[in-house]
């Protein structure tokens, strides 16, 4: 269970949090490896049969993660999910108790607004994430109350703790088993790509497997 302390002292550190070392080409894992489920079922945008698997490992506190989102992933998801190239899954790595606390109101939102959840989030990291203290709770249930959250959603949707060590879960296996130590991390099927990815860069990891 999150308890306001944890949230608050997690608000309290966020900007304390280093940035993750720039785009760089590591080893491969198993494309099988990776798709096999963890202790969450994954949330994937995409055609099942997609040529292309993609796994991006983020943390809903991370700058990076959020320049991404908002200034890459939208033209990849036109140009290569939307069109059945990509099969897009995000895992959830959370680098500290109040990225754990927005991924799980994405889940508690249920799988068809869990994207827009974490688009909402990271559009919006600045009005939570970075924030006194004293406003980071009421900040979160302004945007949870944007997919239907109560207050009463809200608070028993924080205090789940099975949902929280799933999270955690992910977490732990993307660090023990793939290697992660880093936000965000991509795997394209199965090539490792630590570090925030321009869209070049992704054009150019993406094409040859698609033509």
């Amino acid at each position: 269970m999150l308890s306001r302390r944890s949230l608050l002292a997690a608000a309290a550190a966020t900007s304390l949090l280093p940035a993750w070392p720039a785009f760089s080409q590591e080893e491969s894992v198993s494309p099988a490896d990776l798709a096999e489920p963890g202790s969450l079922k994954d949330i994937s945008l995409g055609k099942a049969d997609a040529p292309v698997k993609v796994y991006e490992y983020a943390s809903m506190t991370c700058t990076h993660c959020a320049a991404f989102s908002k200034n890459v992933f939208p033209t990849i998801k036109e140009k290569y999910i939307d069109t059945g190239k990509v099969l897009w899954t995000l895992r959830e790595y959370p680098i500290d108790n109040l990225a754990t606390a927005a991924f799980m109101l994405a889940r508690c939102a249920g799988d068809d607004k869990y994207y827009a959840m974490v688009d909402v989030f990271f559009a919006q990291q600045d009005s939570w994430a970075f924030v006194d203290k004293a406003q980071v709770l009421p900040a979160m249930l302004q945007i949870a109350r944007q997919a239907g959250f109560s207050q009463e959603k809200f608070d028993k949707c924080l205090s789940d703790t099975p949902l929280q060590q799933g999270i955690n879960g992910v977490k732990e296996r993307g660090a023990t088993k793939f290697k992660v130590d880093g936000t965000p991390t991509f795997f394209i099927n199965g090539k490792r790509f630590p570090g925030e990815m321009t869209l070049d860069e992704f054009t150019a990891a993406v094409d040859p497997l698609v033509k």
